[in-house]
């Protein structure tokens, strides 16, 4: 019988890593020197640059590399040596980084990294480029090792994340065939400290409308027309007012229907989390906190969804006083969407809603904004199990579950076009400044994270064994043709 997962000969790889670490940090200030801002037409030819750097890592690890040209950013795409019959994986990562200025806020330059205690500072250390190198460095402590792989992976890191990734999304229906694969694995997320690993297999959608309101054809004078028509500004807050009550429930009719309610089994994981009530209060730095009567904070803001008016405009905004009936108000809205909340649904039924409301004195205009689906994968699904597994072999402590407020439509995409779960497997750290001055990579979670990548592919391997007996069988072997000395 074939070995367990847990007993596959993965000791070499792990001192493999031990051996390099010094050697894999340095390998990470080379990465993070170049300036790669997507943003600024400026670094153009560093992007281009650093895709060409992490195609030759691949390339040195063994892995065969193609720089897929776009019409903004190149696409890198690797392959580990073919294991016949086994599972295939895809690990996601972005080579592109944002913008550091401020510099006056940075304490190093931002594309100088250093070292300072356990945390090595640069801009896009922890988004992106630390957390996939971590990926690329267990795969190749597996090959060089001698270990080998149980199964194929597919390494494809985009050059734009932090822009839109409009050529990667362009991309993915072009190339689904040879992205086909079992999971996509994702590292560009968090865990709430180095003592609580988490998988993250939930994330929130979104839905944007902006609205606006029309009143007179003019601004008016206050005093000789206020009370005579109606005020666009009051007309518009009276309106919005009304989307959801007093505990923040949203009152649009049917808006609540196609919610997935948490499991006992989620609740019990999220109430495992490290932050308190207290604790998240304080984050907010608000005087108390708000939402839905029965549901923890953190199912508030990771399990639910919410309406959200993020602008209001009408009127006069400049100093003193101007007595006027502003001739329009408008608003911008989003809308936090969780499974199986579809976002063309939600907005048209908010729209309705909206229109319904508006009374006769006004006129009203609906524009519809962006929209991203909510993520949900099985959270007590066996490809679950063997991430968390792998997050306590790699970090030392158990594994936990987590949701996220926000959303990443590229996983969304993944499921679209390749018809796979997604993985979120984050080793930043909270503090690590992602977006901000002083951004950083904690190295002890960059040293776990390449620990717990060895154990993660053969316990996925196993899992996609079980999840599919039929395309694979029930066992795996240990290394396969992937193995190399």
């Amino acid at each position: 019988m074939s070995p367990s997962p847990t007993s596959l000969p993965l000791q070499p790889a792990l001192d493999w890593l031990g051996h390099h670490q010094a050697d894999l940090v340095e390998r990470l200030r080379d990465y993070v020197r170049i300036p790669s801002v997507s943003a600024q037409p400026a670094h153009a030819q560093d992007v281009h640059r650093c895709a060409e750097w992490i195609a030759g890592r691949f390339r040195s690890a063994g892995l065969s590399t193609v720089v897929h040209p776009t019409r903004t950013n190149p696409i890198v795409v690797a392959r580990t040596p073919k294991v016949e019959g086994a599972p295939t994986f895809l690990v996601y990562g972005h080579y592109d980084v944002q913008p550091p200025e401020p510099f006056d806020l940075w304490t190093t330059p931002p594309f100088d990294p250093q070292v300072r205690g356990d945390d090595l500072f640069g801009r896009g250390s922890s988004d992106n480029k630390g957390q996939h190198l971590a990926h690329l460095h267990a795969a190749e402590a597996c090959l060089a090792s001698g270990v080998g792989l149980p199964c194929n992976l597919v390494f494809l890191v985009e050059g734009e994340e932090e822009v839109g990734s409009s050529a990667l999304q362009e991309f993915l229906p072009l190339h689904r065939n040879e992205l086909a694969c079992d999971a996509v694995v994702v590292s560009d997320n968090g865990i709430p400290d180095l003592e609580h690993p988490a998988l993250t297999y939930a994330l929130r959608g979104i839905a944007a409308l902006e609205v606006r309101i029309d009143g007179p054809s003019k601004d008016l004078h206050s005093g000789l027309f206020g009370g005579t028509v109606e005020n666009p500004a009051m007309a518009l807050c009276r309106l919005l007012a009304q989307m959801r009550d007093e505990t923040g429930r949203v009152t649009v009719p049917g808006f609540y229907d196609d919610v997935v309610e948490l499991s006992a089994y989620e609740r019990a994981q999220l109430a495992r989390l490290p932050t308190s009530p207290a604790d998240y209060l304080a984050l907010t730095g608000s005087p108390a906190l708000f939402g839905e009567p029965g549901h923890t904070p953190e199912e508030q803001r990771t399990a639910r969804p919410t309406f959200e008016i993020n602008g209001l405009t009408s009127g006069y905004q400049g100093e003193g006083s101007k007595t006027i009936i502003p001739a329009w108000a408008s608003a911008k809205l989003t809308l936090r969407l969780v499974a199986n909340q579809d976002p063309g649904r939600v907005i048209a039924a908010v729209k309705a809603h909206l229109e319904r409301s508006c009374p006769s004195t006004v006129r009203i205009t609906v524009h519809h904004g962006h929209g991203a689906v909510p993520y949900l994968m099985s959270p007590d699904g066996p490809m679950a199990a063997a991430a968390l597994a792998a997050l306590q072999e790699g970090y030392g402590h158990p594994g936990l579950l987590m949701r996220e407020g926000g959303s990443i439509p590229i996983v969304s995409a993944f499921q679209r076009h390749l018809g796979a779960d997604t993985l979120l497997l984050g080793m930043a750290l909270p503090d690590d400044n992602a977006h901000s001055p002083n951004e950083k990579f904690n190295l002890r979670s960059y040293a776990s994270g390449m620990r717990m990548a060895v154990h993660l592919w053969p316990r996925l391997a196993a899992a996609a064994r079980v999840a599919n007996p039929g395309r694979f069988g029930r066992h795996q072997p240990a290394g396969g043709a992937g193995s190399a000395a």
